[in-house]
């Protein structure tokens, strides 16, 4: 749905992970077209031609063997050069990138769309070593200015370096965390405002009072003090709702936080709303506003002593979705 929405907002592409995110896409007719970030195996060469995917070449034997693979299908491969600049990832370092550069010149059956890097600390206070990356990005591309070349697009910047790097915006961007409405660490100035793009929410299917003294769920490291009514949720960290939240995490239940207690199970929390009243079926807020309240994606990474995207990438594939669509 999101790769729909930025068809029709004429986006140039969209950019994925892996090929078989890409497979998926283009299996839901979206025919943008779509940049496979992450790093390929040959074998998957002819599926990226097959499905008109657009491949990162991270080195010169990538490069020639999506070349190969081009020349034997008949049909051009588009792709785009993979440069490290400090990340220590994928891609050809920066002081040897130019034998790269040199052998795309020379594929014919490869179009070279495009040329990028990645920042490994443009989310951070200091962005000195971002910017070295950026000059270091910026010589690579002085091979095209030598040689009176064209250059191929260029991308650097990542939710942390669009809020905070404006000379790495280049050609393109690429909001990941950002684009989700949150910000990539509490560390970054928030000078775009962005609204969280998603709620999570369940519902309440059990309501009992538990005395005194009596623990909650699993190693019985949390009882009420006084007699206090619990509520169970249909949730755990089988969805994504990690068990590294237990003692911390909150929720809304009729626009009213209530601590979690208890471990958080695989597919059950427990909630305690003391004196309050609740009912099964009862809305609850996991991720997002009720009311007056609210809980952030930074909230949640907070509890879990992780970051906003991780929280995010964890809700997995039990957690139905539903598609609302823009909201004014």
């Amino acid at each position: 749905e999101v790769a729909r929405l930025l068809e029709r907002l004429a986006a140039p592409c969209v950019g994925v992970a892996y090929l078989e995110e890409g497979l998926r896409l283009r299996q839901h007719g979206v025919r943008l077209p779509v940049l496979v970030l992450g790093g390929i195996l040959g074998s998957q060469i002819p599926r990226f031609l097959e499905h008109d995917l657009t491949l990162t070449a991270s080195s010169v034997d990538k490069l020639r063997a999506i070349e190969e693979h081009a020349a034997a299908a008949g049909r051009p491969a588009t792709v785009h050069l993979k440069i490290d600049t400090g990340m220590e990832r994928i891609g050809v370092h920066w002081y040897s990138a130019e034998a790269l550069l040199e052998a795309s010149l020379h594929c014919r059956h490869v179009n070279v769309e495009g040329i990028f890097t990645h920042f490994a600390n443009a989310d951070g206070r200091d962005l000195g070593h971002a910017r070295l990356q950026l000059e270091r990005f910026e010589e690579v591309l002085r091979f095209y200015e030598r040689r009176s070349l064209p250059l191929p697009v260029r991308h650097a910047a990542n939710s942390g370096a669009i809020l905070q790097l404006r000379e790495s915006h280049l050609d393109l961007v690429r909001p990941g965390v950002l684009f989700y409405g949150a910000r990539p660490s509490a560390e970054v100035p928030a000078i775009i405002p962005v609204r969280q793009a998603l709620r999570w929410l369940t519902r309440v299917v059990f309501f009992k009072v538990v005395r005194a003294g009596n623990p909650v769920s699993y190693g019985s490291e949390w009882a009420p003090s006084a007699e206090t009514r619990v509520v169970t949720l249909p949730v755990g960290y089988g969805d994504g709702y990690t068990r590294a939240m237990s003692g911390k995490a909150e929720v809304i239940v009729r626009g009213k936080r209530y601590p979690v207690v208890g471990r958080i199970c695989m597919d059950q929390v427990m909630v305690s709303i003391g004196g309050d009243s609740a009912y099964n079926g009862d809305e609850v807020i996991l991720l997002g506003r009720q009311g007056a309240a609210a809980i952030s994606i930074e909230e949640m990474a907070a509890w879990a002593g992780t970051i906003a995207h991780e929280i995010l990438t964890s809700i997995n594939t039990r957690v139905p979705r539903i598609y609302r669509g823009l909201i004014a």
